[in-house]
């Protein structure tokens, strides 16, 4: 009897590292771990940087509104005069790319927006001279319209 007890411990204590071992090698969950690159990756041909995109470029909606009509609603606002951003900011600015960090978000009126298509999900924001549609939240770009605030 005195030899039955310590076999079954070592085969217990074998059992459960065999078991642990085999979680450890086993596949994570298919919403874990980089098994299927979800995320598309695009590279920017200007800076060199690598940078992943939560949401495709064809999920993305166009602003709506052409740089025309924009520009004419600024002119009426009398929201023109200014700067554009210097440019190796503006040259960053793309679509399916996050607002560059650092730019002071400068306040359009109300009256303004609510002439603007609205998309749930999305907010416009004046960067520089130009007015830019971005995902609320991750503040991804979906559409630019360069210079209607020049």
């Amino acid at each position: 009897m005195s030899i039955r007890r310590p076999i079954r411990t070592i085969i217990l204590l074998l059992s459960a590292t065999f078991l642990f071992a085999a979680a450890l090698q086993a596949d994570p969950p298919e919403n874990k771990g980089n098994k299927g690159k979800e995320k598309s990756e695009t590279k920017d041909q200007g800076s060199g940087l690598d940078f992943d995109i939560d949401v495709g470029l064809s999920a993305m909606i166009s602003a709506g509104i052409s740089f025309g009509d924009a520009r004419n609603l600024a002119v009426d606002f009398g929201l023109t005069g200014h700067k554009p951003l210097p440019p190796g900011i503006r040259k960053n600015m793309a679509r399916g790319k996050p607002m560059p960090p650092g730019i002071a978000k400068t306040r359009m009126p109300d009256s303004f927006i609510h002439q603007l298509p609205h998309y749930n999900g999305y907010e416009w924001q004046l960067a520089g001279s130009d007015l830019v549609l971005v995902v609320s939240g991750s503040l991804v770009i979906s559409d630019i319209l360069k210079g209607v605030f020049d």
